[in-house]
C-alpha cells in the first residue's frame, strides 16, 4: 500500500484524503521506494518525485549515512499529514485546491520542505505566495481567516512574516471600514475580529492605533470582542439565573484562560476613561473579581468606574456585587474603593476650585452619588452575610453633609434591621449611627417614631425634634408646616398626626413629672442658694412662662443629641438656651 498505519485504530482514523493518496501513487508504473512518516501516518512514495521539488528531502537523502534510504521522518512539518499530502500531490502533478483556510499552513509546509522557486521554477511556495497576495489578503474577511489559521502554525507563521502581513492588512482595512463604512451595519468589521485569539487581536488593535483610528471605534471593537469571547461572563448583566462551576476551582484550564483574557482586554482599554458603557465596565469588573484577576486589572477597572460614578445607576453597582447565580454577595471591597476614589476626587476638585469641602459645599454630582449609594445599600441590606461593619463602611464613605435628606439611608437601615432581627440594642444603635435623624422628612420621622425595630435613642431623636418644631412653629424642610395636633386635622392627616400627638402628650406627661421633681429639689436647696450673698443678681423671667420655657433647661438634659454634632441651625433662635451637651447615658420611658 502507499499509505500505512502503525495500528488498525490509526488506519480507521485517517482522513479519506489520505486514503485516496494510494490511488494516484499506484498510478505510477515504478514501485515506491521510500516511506515518509508524518506523525502516525505513513506515505509510500517515490524518491525521485519528491527530490525534484523538495530541496529539504534531497538533503536528507544525500546526507544520510545509509546509502539506501527507505524511511524519512517528517513529523515536524507544519500542518501535519494533511499539508504533507498536498505537498506530495504537487510533487506528483496532481491538482488540489488552495483556499484561505489552508494557504497559510500550505505555505509554511512548502517553506519547511524548501519547495521554493530558488530550487525549482514555479514551485509550491511561489504558488501559495501568489494566492496570499492576490486572493486571501485582498479582503478583510479573508485576511482575518488566514490570521486565524496561523494560531496553530506558530512560531513558523510569524517567522515567515505571514502574521505580520495579515495584521497589517486587517488593521488597514478595519480602519478604512470604521472611517468610511461600505456595508451595514457600520460596525460589521468588529464582528469579523471576534474569531481571533486574544494575542492576534492585541496585534490588530495596536496596528489600528498606529493608523490613528478614533478611540471610540477602538472601544467598539474591544466591547464586541469581549462580549463574544466572554459571552456567559459579560453579557449576563443581570447577575441572575446563570450557574457556574465552583469558584474555588481556580486552577482549571478554562478559568485560567478566561483570567488571561480579562487581563489582556483590560490592558487594551484606551486611556480615555469615558469611552465605555458603565454596565460593560461593571460586568468586566465582576469577571475580574470572579476569576481572581490581577490586582492591577481590578484597580484599573475600579478607577474607570469611579470617573463616571455620578452616572452609575443602582443596577450598575449591583453587577460586581453579586455572584453569577445571584445568591450571595461577591466582593464589596471593589464597590467601596470605587466610591472612596470618587469622593477623594471630589475633595481635590473642591479645593482646586476654591470650595471648602469640610463646610458642606458639595457638588451636585456628589449629591447624586449619595442617593445612589443609599439606594444601593437598600438593595444589598437583605443579605445575611452583610455585616454591620461593612454596611456602615459603605454608608460612611459619603460625607453626611452631602445628603440633603437621610430618607433613603433610613429606608436602607430599616431594611437591614428587618433582615437581621436578632441584633441587640447596641448593635442596632451601631447600624443607625450613620444616619442623622434631624435630616429625616416629616413623614420619615413619623414612621421612625413608631418603628419598633429602631433603638430607643433614635425614636427619642425624632420625638424631641418634633417637639422643638412644634414649639418654634417653623416650617419643615419639605415645606409642610408642623402645627399643633388640633389644627392638623384640617390638613387631611388626622390619623397619622393623632398618633404623633398621642406620643407627644405622653412625653409631655413624663416631662411634667420631671418638672415637679426638679421643683422639689429647688425648694429643698433654697436656703443654700440664699446664703450666697456675693453672687451677682440674676435676671428673672416672667412667672407666667409657658411650660416649655419653664423646663427648657431640664429638657436640654433630656436632649438625645448626645454627641453635640447634630445640625440644629434650623431651630428657632428662642431655643438657643437649650443645652445640647452630652448627658449621662439614660433611658426614659415615654409610655
Amino acid at each position: 500500500m502507499a499509505i500505512e498505519a502503525n495500528n488498525p485504530i490509526n488506519m480507521n482514523s485517517m482522513s479519506s484524503s489520505l486514503q485516496r493518496t494510494g490511488q494516484w501513487v499506484f498510478s505510477q508504473d515504478i514501485p515506491t521506494d521510500v516511506v515518509v512518516e508524518v506523525g502516525e501516518a505513513n506515505f509510500s512514495l517515490h524518491k525521485f518525485m519528491l527530490v525534484a521539488k523538495s530541496n529539504y528531502i534531497r538533503k536528507l537523502i544525500m546526507e544520510s549515512k545509509d546509502s539506501d534510504v527507505t524511511r524519512i521522518d517528517l513529523s515536524d512539518i507544519p500542518g501535519g499529514p494533511e499539508m504533507f499530502e498536498k505537498a506530495a500531490k504537487f510533487c506528483y502533478g496532481v491538482n488540489f485546491e488552495i483556499t484561505v483556510q489552508n494557504v497559510a499552513a500550505l505555505h509554511c509546509a512548502a517553506e519547511f520542505l524548501q519547495m521554493t522557486d530558488k530550487y525549482c521554477d514555479n514551485n509550491l511556495a511561489g504558488r501559495t505566495q501568489d494566492f496570499l497576495s492576490q486572493v486571501a489578503l485582498s479582503s478583510l474577511s479573508g485576511a482575518v481567516v488566514v490570521l486565524k489559521s496561523c494560531e496553530i502554525l506558530l512560531p513558523i507563521s510569524r517567522d515567515l512574516g505571514i502574521v505580520r502581513r495579515c495584521v497589517d492588512v486587517v488593521g488597514a482595512k478595519a480602519c478604512n471600514e470604521a472611517m468610511f463604512p461600505c456595508r451595514t451595519p457600520p460596525n460589521w468589521w468588529t464582528e469579523e475580529l471576534c474569531i481571533l485569539d486574544v494575542d492576534f487581536f492585541t496585534d490588530v488593535v495596536a496596528s489600528m492605533k498606529q493608523r490613528g483610528l478614533k478611540p471610540s471605534s477602538l472601544a467598539s471593537a474591544i466591547i464586541t470582542y469581549t462580549e463574544r469571547s466572554l459571552r456567559d461572563l459579560v453579557r449576563d448583566h443581570s447577575g441572575r439565573g446563570v450557574k457556574f462551576s465552583d469558584p474555588e476551582n481556580n486552577d482549571s484550564e478554562e478559568r485560567s484562560q478566561q483570567r488571561d483574557l480579562v487581563e489582556s482586554i483590560v490592558s487594551l482599554l484606551p486611556s480615555d476613561k469615558g469611552l465605555f458603557p458603565i454596565n460593560f465596565l461593571c460586568s468586566l469588573l465582576r469577571c475580574a473579581v470572579f476569576l481572581e484577576a490581577s490586582l492591577a486589572s481590578k484597580n484599573e477597572l475600579e478607577k474607570r468606574i469611579s470617573v463616571v460614578l455620578e452616572h452609575v445607576t443602582v443596577d450598575d453597582l449591583l453587577i460586581p456585587s453579586f455572584t453569577y447565580d445571584g445568591e450571595r454577595l461577591l466582593d464589596l471591597d471593589s464597590v467601596r474603593r470605587i466610591i472612596s476614589t470618587f469622593v477623594e476626587k471630589e475633595k481635590n476638585v473642591g479645593v482646586f476650585n476654591g470650595g471648602d469641602f469640610n463646610k458642606g459645599l458639595f457638588s451636585a454630582s456628589l449629591q447624586r452619588v449619595a442617593r445612589t449609594v443609599d439606594s444601593y445599600l437598600a438593595e444589598i441590606a437583605t443579605y445575611g452575610e452583610l455585616t454591620i461593619s461593612k454596611f456602615n463602611a459603605i454608608a460612611n464613605l459619603v460625607p453626611k453633609s452631602a445628603r440633603k435628606s437621610d430618607d433613603d439611608l433610613y429606608r436602607a437601615i430599616d431594611i437591614f434591621l428587618k433582615a437581621h432581627p436578632n441584633l441587640d440594642e447596641i448593635e442596632r444603635e451601631k447600624v443607625c449611627s450613620s444616619m442623622d435623624p434631624l435630616k429625616l422628612s416629616y413623614e420619615a420621622r413619623l414612621h421612625a417614631s413608631q418603628n419598633k425595630r429602631l433603638p430607643v435613642n433614635i425614636v427619642l431623636h425624632a420625638l424631641y425634634y418634633d417637639q422643638l418644631k412644634l414649639r418654634s412653629g417653623v416650617e419643615d424642610k419639605e415645606g409642610a408646616v408642623v402645627v399643633l395636633p388640633e389644627a392638623v386635622a384640617t390638613r387631611g392627616q388626622v390619623k397619622a398626626d393623632a398618633s404623633l400627638a398621642k406620643e407627644n402628650e405622653a412625653l409631655r406627661s413624663e416631662l411634667m413629672k420631671m418638672k415637679m421633681y426638679v421643683s422639689d429639689l429647688q425648694k429643698s436647696g433654697g436656703a443654700a442658694g440664699a446664703s450666697s450673698s456675693n453672687a451677682p443678681p440674676s435676671n428673672k423671667k416672667s412667672s407666667k412662662s409657658t411650660f416649655f420655657s419653664s423646663v427648657s433647661k431640664k429638657l436640654g438634659k433630656l436632649n438625645p443629641f448626645r454627641h453635640g454634632s447634630k445640625d440644629t441651625s434650623n431651630i428657632d433662635e428662642d431655643l438657643a438656651g437649650v443645652d445640647i451637651t452630652k448627658p449621662r447615658r439614660r433611658r426614659f420611658s415615654i409610655s
